[in-house]
């Protein structure tokens, strides 16, 4: 039985640049900018985009 292609892992997919921020690379993201100082809620950080 052989692998489906849409399986297969290529390498252009690992190459490929996130779009997503996990919720620490986010909160070290807009301590760098200056957007925030302490995170003390859960909820309501702001919208960021990863850095180019």
């Amino acid at each position: 039985m052989s692998q489906h292609s849409s399986l297969k892992s290529g390498g252009s997919a690992s190459s490929k640049k996130r779009s997503v921020l996990k919720r620490f690379e986010r909160i070290d993201l807009l301590r760098k900018r200056g957007a925030i100082k302490d995170v003390s809620r859960v909820t309501g950080l702001p919208k960021t985009k990863p850095a180019e």
